[in-house]
């Protein structure tokens, strides 16, 4: 009997996991023997996913920290040098940094980092160098790249980060897709949250979901949604606060901070638009799942997100950081109920077309069977 080929995840934190690579995860166990290597913060998670992977615990660091980084790197190798697995591969920087140089190392066959955004668009000078050259770093450490849009992978083309020979988007983009038994329309929960959160039901809702730090554009989004002042219009915040921004606006009239959420997908199904006013994005999976519950988006017109919204069609663009121009278009949307109507109608044609994770994921089964398939005839 021919034992299976082994594949080894690596991603710094549990939500990236979660976030990314679940649904793939228990399609690939089918067919492949799955480790997956993180900072595990739910003992629950692991049977959540599928029993028949196995998950083994690394205390990543989200910020830099050269002793703990270093700890992390040489339990990873050792990790990595005993299991001897075919496939490596990692998603997020940090874990693209320490996973690439480990399994380089420890003679791992197939080196797979997936691209999804650079920390380095929004920094300057020195941080801005190091970052650059650390993405550089992965991309001659790996054997293949997988990057979650069109765009981006012009965008790292152009800035010559990656090789063109080894670097893939699968489809129209996206590492994870949608989940749309999951992300749907849900008229019983829009009522029920809306009751629960005391906004009427008749008011017209935009929706923050992210983490809520300065490159995600949280502090230009609350000042253009305070400078239009509308009446019986709310914004919804919904994220992990990284930088003290619920302090900050906490009593600001008619925006209501949730924090982090695990049923995103209500919050989405409770809201009229979603707004990402991101400063960098590598694609955002939060648009085309908010499209599949027939809600669209307001974003920046930066790569990446350029790929997950048609403008006009799907949603609507501004530029980074145009307070002003978010106010107009706030206005533009609380008056023309029509034209967001028909934006999100298109909106989830388009998500339940072209990005159902089922579809996502047979790219990545396929990719492998290909790829792994190669290792063998070597």
């Amino acid at each position: 009997m021919i034992s299976k080929k082994s594949i080894c995840f690596v991603a710094t934190v549990e939500y990236a996991v979660n976030a990314f690579l679940f649904n793939h995860l228990v399609e690939l166990s089918k067919y492949y023997k799955i480790t997956v290597i993180t900072k595990q913060e739910n003992k629950g998670f692991q049977h959540k996913v599928s029993e028949e992977i196995d998950f083994i615990n690394l205390d990543f660091k989200r910020k830099i920290n050269l002793v703990s980084d270093l700890i992390v790197f040489f339990k990873l190798f050792i990790i990595l040098f005993k299991n001897r697995f075919d496939v490596v591969t990692t998603i997020t920087p940090k874990a693209g940094l320490l996973g690439m140089l480990a399994s380089y190392i420890a003679f791992t066959p197939m080196r797979v980092h997936c691209y999804t955004g650079q920390i380095w668009i929004t920094r300057l000078g020195f941080q801005r160098r190091l970052f650059r050259s650390i993405d550089k770093f992965i991309n001659a450490l790996s054997t293949h790249n997988i990057i979650d849009s069109k765009s981006q992978y012009d965008f790292l083309l152009n800035e010559h980060i990656i090789f063109k020979d080894k670097s893939f988007v699968f489809g129209g983009g996206s590492v994870c897709g949608v989940d749309l038994k999951r992300f749907k329309p849900n008229t019983k929960v829009k009522f029920n949250l809306r009751k629960k959160l005391k906004i009427p039901q008749s008011a017209f809702v935009f929706l923050f979901l992210g983490r809520l730090n300065k490159d995600k554009g949280i502090d230009s989004l609350i000042n253009a949604f305070k400078k239009s002042n509308l009446e019986t219009t709310y914004l919804l915040v919904v994220g992990p606060d990284e930088e003290g921004i619920v302090l900050k606006y906490k009593k600001s009239k008619n925006i209501i901070f949730q924090g982090f959420c695990i049923n995103p997908q209500d919050y989405m199904a409770a809201s009229d638009m979603l707004c990402l006013p991101s400063f960098r994005e590598g694609f955002g999976s939060v648009v085309i799942e908010a499209a599949a519950t027939g809600v669209p988006s307001m974003v920046t017109d930066i790569y990446g997100l350029s790929d997950s919204v048609i403008p006009n069609k799907t949603g609507i663009i501004h530029k980074v950081n145009d307070i002003n121009g978010m106010v107009r278009l706030f206005k533009i949307i609380i008056e023309d109920k029509k034209f967001v109507k028909n934006l999100g109608k298109e909106a989830r044609l388009r998500a339940t077309k072209e990005f159902d994770s089922n579809l996502i994921t047979s790219y990545w089964k396929t990719f492998y069977e290909i790829e792994i398939s190669k290792l063998i005839v070597d």
